[in-house]
């Protein structure tokens, strides 16, 4: 496995073929840019979410190129205050193309997942996430070996089977 710098995968996002599947399977986050908003919505403030913006503008350009951006999020239920806040404002992501599903993680107990989230882009190339304890984003590393693929590829198909769709969730 290689690491992958923030430009190098901000380079995956928008120069990919066909499709990306993104795995999260944590109930909680603490990437920099989330925080301050995040603590936002638990103050009850209101957010114009102009924060988001511009992967939405990536996630409509990639799909009016016709290419895919999948997500499922495996989570505990009840829902933890990051999951209700990601929740909160998936509706802008999924306005823009991105296909959100929720997975309670009841339900993928004989489901054989990767120890990191993951990020799949075309079928031939794996990016895991690495996270501290606390949620912090620790790197990143890709692989192209067949056996980390195609778990990757397995793994995410499996949960999506069993995966909601974001405007039929109804969160716990």
């Amino acid at each position: 496995m290689t690491p992958v710098s923030d430009d190098d995968f901000n380079e995956l996002l928008t120069g990919f073929e066909r499709t990306i599947v993104h795995l999260e399977t944590r109930d909680s986050y603490g990437t920099v840019v989330e925080l301050p908003h995040m603590a936002k919505w638990a103050a009850g403030e209101s957010d114009d979410l102009e924060w988001l913006q511009g992967w939405c503008v990536t996630l409509r350009e990639t799909g009016g190129a016709g290419k895919s951006v999948r997500r499922a999020r495996i989570v505990s239920e009840p829902l933890s205050d990051y999951q209700r806040w990601s929740y909160s404002i998936a509706h802008a992501m999924v306005d823009a193309g991105e296909d959100i599903r929720w997975v309670p993680r009841r339900l993928v107990s004989s489901v054989a997942i990767p120890g990191n989230d993951f990020y799949l882009f075309d079928d031939q190339l794996a990016v895991f996430l690495l996270y501290t304890g606390n949620g912090l984003n620790a790197g990143m590393l890709a692989s192209r070996d067949a056996a980390d693929v195609e778990l990757c590829r397995n793994s995410f198909a499996a949960v999506w089977d069993l995966a909601i769709p974001h405007r039929d969730y109804q969160p716990v």
